[in-house]
């Protein structure tokens, strides 16, 4: 772990302590000035990926640190939405979110700027990352909520929210078909850049069966959800576990060296 003393690395940490300030705000019941120091927070870590874009000259989705960069800048934004849209509350969870997502790029990832490969120089690379990081904050809201649920014995008393378990469901209605355009544009890439729509790689196996825990979880909701709620939220979270192994291990791993090792 090593702080980044750059630029880059003060955006950063600007953006973890709005986001952390929001959190504390927001559950102490300073919700308006939870909401302003979240939208900072927002607004700075645009700044940080902007930045970094004029840094690289390209799309920074290139590595982990890129990755996890945009992935605090977007958690705002689809916090709005579910909140406005959905009627899923949680902004300090989407706060959290926020600053957990930044602490790899703040203190784990080297920021320092690489060629950009042949292959990620295809129009499909931006949109196919990009996708698959907004579904798994979807997910990663999920998650929130199921767990959520367990801790509820009774159903929400508060009428302007959805409860736990649907609030579930609609995060992952949402963040599945993303799921499903990004194994469908890797796909489409793979067979522009290497040939073939699927190749076995490892990375592509475990977006795989990340796709597969969900459908799963659609299918069993459809099935027995009502009778047994409470394992609806356990996959869920079976879901995200496969996220984290796709997202992380599998990139970081030595087992799992494939075409996708440039993402370290």
């Amino acid at each position: 772990m090593a702080i980044k003393y750059t630029v880059q690395g003060l955006f950063i940490y600007i953006t973890i302590a709005a986001y952390l300030l929001a959190l504390v705000a927001t559950v102490v019941g300073r919700r308006k000035a939870g909401q302003m120091l979240f939208i900072g927070g927002f607004l700075v870590a645009v700044a940080s990926f902007a930045y970094r874009w004029y840094d690289v000259r390209h799309v920074p989705l290139q590595n982990l640190f890129e990755v996890f960069l945009f992935l605090g800048a977007i958690c705002y934004p689809i916090s709005w939405f579910c909140r406005q849209i959905l009627r899923i509350g949680g902004q300090w969870a989407d706060a959290f979110i926020g600053a957990v997502v930044l602490v790899p790029a703040g203190f784990v990832f080297n920021a320092q700027p690489m060629h950009l490969p042949p292959a990620l120089q295809s129009w499909l690379f931006g949109p196919h990352v990009a996708v698959y990081m907004m579904a798994y904050i979807f997910m990663a809201k999920a998650v929130i909520q199921a767990v959520g649920q367990f801790r509820r014995a009774q159903p929400n008393a508060d009428a302007t929210w959805l409860p736990s378990e649907q609030a579930t469901y609609e995060l992952i209605a949402i963040g599945f078909p993303l799921l499903t355009l990004g194994l469908v544009l890797g796909s489409w890439w793979g067979k522009l850049a290497w040939g073939n729509y699927w190749g076995w790689d490892p990375k592509e196996l475990w977006s795989l069966a990340s796709w597969l825990v969900y459908l799963g979880y659609f299918h069993w909701r459809y099935m027995f959800g009502k009778k047994h709620p409470a394992l609806n939220s356990l996959w869920a979270i079976t879901g995200m576990v496969a996220i984290i192994i796709t997202l992380l291990w599998v990139n970081l791993s030595r087992l799992f060296a494939g075409l996708h090792s440039y993402a370290t």
